[in-house]
C-alpha cells in the first residue's frame, strides 16, 4: 500500500494529514460508520465515507458530504489513479487487486478534496487490512465481535479480536462496545501495548437529551451501534477542537474550525469520565437522518414488502431474524436467501428456520442471468459453482427442515418474476450477503443507494 500511494503522488507524511476516524469489527461496523459520518455532517463538518461493499454502484463506497461521488469525479480520479500505476509498473501485472486500488483512490478523494474528516471502514480484519497503511488516526472504532472470516482471521474470538484490533495506535483513542471476556482481554492487551486508551460506550438508553429533542432507536444492535458513533464524533469533535487551540486564531473571543464558533461542547454534551452523556440537537438530527441501505430496510411496493438485512454472521442472522418475525406475525412469508465466500451456511439458516416461510428462493447474488464485466455487480465466480452452492444451501435447509417449499434460481430478477406471478400479498425476508442485497436493491429501488 505504501508503494501505491507513493507511486501515486501520496507519500506516508501527506496522508499523516488526513484526518481519520478508522472503524473495524464483525457486526455493524458499516452502520457504525455511517451513523458516525451523519452526526459529524450535521454539526457541520465537511466529511469523506469509505465503505465497503457497494450494493448497487461502485461509488457507493467513496462519499463525500454524505453522498456518493459523481460520476464525472469518480472517472476523473480512477483514471489519474490507474494511469500512475499503470506507468510505473517495475513488471508485468504489478497492479493492486480490487479493494486496494478503491482504497487508494479513496485517499487521493479525500485528500484533495480538502475533507476536515474521513470516517474509513476496515473491509477484513485490521491489522493486515489494506486501509491499515493508515499511521496516525486520533479516533479508533471497534465494533461487536464475533466469528467471520476464519479462514483469513482465525478461529477463535482471541484471534478476531487481535486482528481487529490491529488498527489501534499509539496514543489514539480507541472506542469499543460491551464484548465477550475473551475478546475484551485481548483488545485491553492491545491498547496497553500500543499505549492508547479504550473505552466502553454506554447504552444508547442511559444518554439524555438536550431541549427534548429524541430519537429512539427499537433495535437492540443499532442501539449499540448509534452509542459507538455518538462517542467516535464527538471524541474527533473534541481531539480536534484541542489541537486548533493549539495554533489558535482568535476571531471575537471565539476559535473557529470551519465556519463552526467553538461552543464549549464539553459542558454542552456533558462529558464524564471521557464520554458523552447528553445528546445535542445536532447529533440527534445526524442519528435521525442517516441513510444506510440495505439494513434493516423496508420497501413497500404493490405486491409484496421486501424486508432487506446483509446479515451474514451467527449473531446478525439471529437479530435479523427477530426483527423480520416481530414485523409479520400475520402475513405469509417469504424467504430470498444466498450466502457467500468461506461463511457456514447451516449456522446462518438456523434462526430462519424458526420462520414459517411459505417458500424459499435459494438464488445467485445477481441482479440478472448474465452480468457483462462492466457491470459493478460482475462476479468472477463461475455460474456453475455459484448454482452448486445454492444447491448445497437448499440441501441444508431440505435436511431441517423439509415442509417448506423451496426453488433454486440463477437470479433475483427470476425470483422477483416468479414472486409477481404467485399474484399475493406477501412479506418476502432477503438476508444472507450483502452482495444478495444489492442485487435485489438494483431490482426493486436502483437509485435508492445513490441518494
Amino acid at each position: 500500500m505504501e508503494n501505491y500511494l507513493l507511486r501515486t503522488g501520496i507519500t506516508l507524511p501527506m496522508l499523516d494529514k488526513l484526518s481519520v476516524i478508522h472503524v473495524a469489527g464483525t457486526k455493524g461496523k458499516g452502520s457504525t460508520s455511517a451513523m458516525c459520518e451523519s452526526i459529524l455532517r450535521a454539526h457541520g463538518f465537511r466529511t469523506g465515507f469509505y465503505s465497503s461493499p457497494h450494493l448497487v454502484a461502485v461509488r457507493e463506497r467513496v462519499r463525500l458530504c454524505g453522498t456518493p461521488i459523481h460520476e464525472h469525479m469518480f472517472a476523473q480520479y480512477f483514471h489519474e489513479v490507474y494511469e500512475a500505476l499503470y506507468n510505473t509498473q517495475r513488471f508485468k501485472d504489478d497492479m493492486p487487486k480490487y479493494f486496494a486500488f478503491l482504497t487508494v483512490l479513496a485517499f487521493h478523494v479525500f485528500l484533495r478534496e480538502k475533507v476536515d474528516v474521513a470516517v474509513v471502514e476496515v473491509g477484513i480484519g485490521g491489522i493486515v487490512d489494506y486501509t491499515n497503511v493508515l499511521r496516525k488516526v486520533p479516533i479508533v472504532g471497534i465494533t461487536s465481535l464475533g466469528l467471520d472470516h476464519t479462514s483469513i482471521l482465525g478461529n477463535t474470538l482471541a484471534e478476531i479480536a487481535a486482528a481487529k484490533a490491529g488498527i489501534m495506535k499509539p496514543n489514539c483513542e480507541a472506542y469499543t462496545v460491551n464484548q465477550s471476556p475473551e475478546a475484551m482481554r485481548v483488545l485491553e492487551k492491545v491498547a496497553t501495548d500500543v499505549k492508547c486508551s479504550l473505552k466502553i460506550v454506554p447504552e444508547y438508553n442511559s444518554y439524555s437529551f438536550q431541549n427534548g429533542l429524541r430519537h429512539d432507536i427499537a433495535l437492540e444492535a443499532y442501539q449499540m451501534n448509534a452509542s459507538l458513533a455518538v462517542q467516535l464524533a464527538h471524541a474527533w469533535m473534541r481531539v480536534a477542537r484541542e489541537n486548533k487551540t493549539n495554533h489558535r486564531q482568535e476571531t471575537n473571543g471565539n476559535e473557529i474550525i470551519n465556519g463552526n464558533s467553538n461552543t464549549d461542547l464539553n459542558k454542552a454534551t456533558s462529558i464524564d469520565n471521557g464520554l458523552v452523556q447528553t445528546l445535542t440537537k445536532e447529533t440527534v438530527i445526524g442519528l435521525r437522518d442517516c441513510k444506510w441501505p440495505g439494513r434493516f430496510h423496508v420497501i413497500h411496493t404493490d405486491s409484496a414488502d421486501f424486508y432487506l438485512d446483509g446479515a451474514h454472521t451467527k449473531e446478525s442472522i439471529e437479530i435479523c431474524a427477530e426483527w423480520f418475525e416481530q414485523n409479520n406475525r400475520c402475513r405469509d412469508k417469504v424467504l430470498i436467501f444466498s450466502a457467500t465466500g468461506d461463511r457456514d451456511a447451516e449456522v446462518l439458516l438456523s434462526p430462519l428456520q424458526k420462520i414459517n416461510f411459505r417458500a424459499v428462493y435459494f438464488v445467485i447474488p445477481t441482479a440478472y442471468k448474465y452480468t457483462s464485466k462492466q457491470n459493478d455487480n460482475f462476479s468472477i465466480l463461475e455460474n456453475d459453482e455459484l448454482l452448486q452452492r445454492c444447491k448445497n444451501h437448499a440441501n441444508i435447509w431440505k435436511k431441517n427442515y423439509n415442509n417448506t417449499t423451496t426453488h433454486i434460481m440463477e437470479c433475483v430478477s427470476e425470483v422477483i418474476m416468479h414472486l409477481d406471478t404467485e399474484n399475493c400479498d406477501i412479506s418476502v425476508l432477503i438476508t444472507g450477503s450483502l452482495h444478495l442485497v444489492g442485487a435485489s436493491l438494483a431490482i426493486i429501488d436502483p437509485n435508492l443507494c445513490l441518494i
